[in-house]
């Protein structure tokens, strides 16, 4: 596979912290930073893919949210929810606790 060039500017001090923890770890300044991002990029990886099923739901609200009316009068009492919309809530309040859809806390024993 053919290898690709990226050029990156930084501080003197930076540059130097970056080559004595590369020695340090028994690499060269590319392959420390290879690794460095890479692990990086799979941390972010595996927050987006934990966080994917919130976000969709925080999209889905907010979407819906677009259809509503204007904000009510002060004066005008608030709906009652339907019981779709009870369950929508409870669903995402447990997405936000970290429970599961079986009431389970991802990570912790059952």
């Amino acid at each position: 596979m053919a290898k690709a060039r990226i050029s990156i500017s930084l501080d003197q001090d930076q540059a130097e912290r970056i080559r004595q923890h590369a020695e340090r770890a028994g690499m060269d300044v590319s392959a420390y930073l290879v690794h460095a991002a890479t692990r990086q990029m799979a941390e972010s990886d595996a927050i987006e893919e934990q966080f994917a099923e919130v976000d969709a739901l925080i999209a889905r609200a907010e979407q819906a949210a677009d259809g509503l009316p204007g904000e009510r009068d002060a004066g005008e009492p608030a709906a009652e929810l339907t019981e779709q919309e009870r369950r929508e809530v409870e669903e995402a309040l447990g997405l936000v606790h970290g429970r599961d859809r079986a009431g389970r806390r991802p990570g912790h024993a059952a």
